[in-house]
């Protein structure tokens, strides 16, 4: 059996801890490292996770990025920092696992990739949902013409209520850290759901809805948008964080109708479900329905995170040991999602203007 690959932790922030659990649990991966501004608080960190007494270190992120142990890094520092840590850590040829959103604006991103390709390592954002074995299964029924036909309308929510001190003290609510805000954040997830749901062939117009909430540093607490297509095709989407706890989406075609209100964290760990209806009609009466939806269930050994960093891992691997060529797969996908964000935020600063997007 190959030897682990092996990470570093830059930071170590409340979902750093999620993230480590998953290397844990992930059988290619391993976490050697661990860097904060303070050693004494990565000493708390290993100590807090149950990591070995011998995992490393170090009272910086420069430290970490020298650590010749490391392979990797897992990196889910303030949005406002990436561009910074994940081109420094590229440069060091460490293979980059980053939290979503990945950048602030494309151009931060297109600087991240392109460190990531002159060194020749692996990047991918922390998207999670994106390796659950129940997305896999979805996508098998949206490409069927036959029980699905073709997208016509997606709509994503993703929604939690924070509190008052989650709405004063976050950094995601912090102009200088995540400035993004509710967009970044919830956001980032409905608009990779709807690239998803269409396969990634990307919208040609954005427009943000009218009256988004911000707090007094300007930071977005809670919008909506649509996305157009020039065949016609829609999606909208709200993501706040002002509203209770909804992760929704409706993914309609000409021939079927998939639905789930869990897609971004499964209400249970080891098994997901979603509904799927297609040729619906009513009976005779119009006083019920000739078929009804069903609903598939998909199980997994495997929490999504951990099944992220396997695949992560894997990616890295290859080309470790066998001299492949990073995947682009992950980084394309990104950088759609990136490109579309942005056309959102800047229709949201221009009073809800249409935004063409280019890619």
């Amino acid at each position: 059996m190959a030897a682990p690959i092996r990470f570093g932790i830059m930071g170590c922030a409340d979902i750093a801890r999620k993230i480590c659990r998953a290397i844990g649990l992930a059988h290619n991966a391993a976490v050697v490292a661990v860097g904060s501004r303070s050693a004494d608080k990565a000493r708390r960190f290993i100590a807090d996770n149950g990591l070995p007494e011998n995992t490393h270190v170090h009272g910086s992120y420069e430290e970490l990025l020298e650590d010749p142990a490391v392979d990797a890094v897992y990196v889910p520092l303030p949005t406002s920092l990436h561009v910074q840590w994940a081109v420094a850590a590229a440069g060091k040829g460490k293979h980059v696992l980053l939290e979503k959103p990945p950048a602030l604006n494309a151009a931060e991103l297109d600087r991240i990739l392109e460190a990531c390709e002159v060194n020749g390592v692996q990047i991918m954002d922390g998207t999670m949902w994106m390796h659950h074995p129940r997305t896999a299964k979805m996508r098998e029924l949206l490409s069927d013409p036959d029980r699905f036909g073709q997208v016509k309308r997606t709509n994503s929510i993703f929604s939690f209520n924070g509190d008052s001190d989650f709405l004063k003290n976050d950094i995601r609510v912090k102009p200088d850290l995540d400035g993004l805000g509710a967009l970044g954040d919830a956001g980032w997830y409905c608009i990779r759901s709807i690239l998803w749901a269409n396969d990634y062939d990307l919208p040609r117009t954005a427009i943000a809805f009218p009256n988004p909430v911000k707090n007094e540093a300007g930071v977005v607490l809670s919008c909506d948008a649509s996305l157009h297509w020039e065949d016609g095709r829609v999606a909208t989407f709200h993501c706040s964080f002002l509203a209770h706890l909804t992760m929704d989406l409706t993914v309609i075609g000409s021939k079927g109708t998939l639905q789930l209100n869990d897609f971004i964290v499964p209400i249970e760990q080891k098994s997901a479900h979603f509904t799927f209806a297609s040729g619906s009609c009513f009976d005779d009466l119009v006083d019920s329905w000739t078929t009804f939806p069903k609903k598939h269930v998909v199980s997994t050994d495997l929490p999504q995170e951990a099944l992220m960093v396997s695949e992560f891992s894997s990616l890295v691997a290859a080309i470790k040991e066998s001299g492949a060529k990073p995947d682009h797969k992950w980084p394309t996908i990104s950088r759609k999602t990136q490109v579309v964000l942005d056309a959102v935020k800047t229709s949201l600063d221009s009073g809800s203007k249409p935004v063409q997007i280019v890619f």
